[in-house]
């Protein structure tokens, strides 16, 4: 069952995520419309950070209900706790 909180984080996620397409949108835009390329180029590394951003509001989200509901089986839990460390450092 989904926590009004839940439904709260997976909004902004949603709503970053669609400001991000915009911004996808807006660099197909300046290609087409032949701009400079130093320009797109910062407008690729913002979309970049976005992506990065919402990666990490979504593992968080995950870690945190691990760790407040932990599995029965310790092994398990300790299985995804490292699964979510690593998706963290990864890069």
């Amino acid at each position: 069952m989904s926590t009004s909180r839940d439904l709260e984080q997976q909004k902004k996620v949603i709503n970053r995520l669609k400001r991000t397409e915009g911004q996808i949108r807006g660099i197909q835009k300046m290609i087409d419309d032949d701009k400079d390329c130093m320009d797109i180029m910062t407008q690729l590394s913002a979309v970049r950070s976005s992506i990065d951003r919402v990666m990490g509001m979504v593992v968080a989200t995950n870690l945190k209900e691990c760790v407040e509901n932990p599995d029965v089986d310790p092994a398990e839990q300790s299985k995804k706790l490292e699964q979510a460390i690593n998706m963290i450092v990864r890069k």
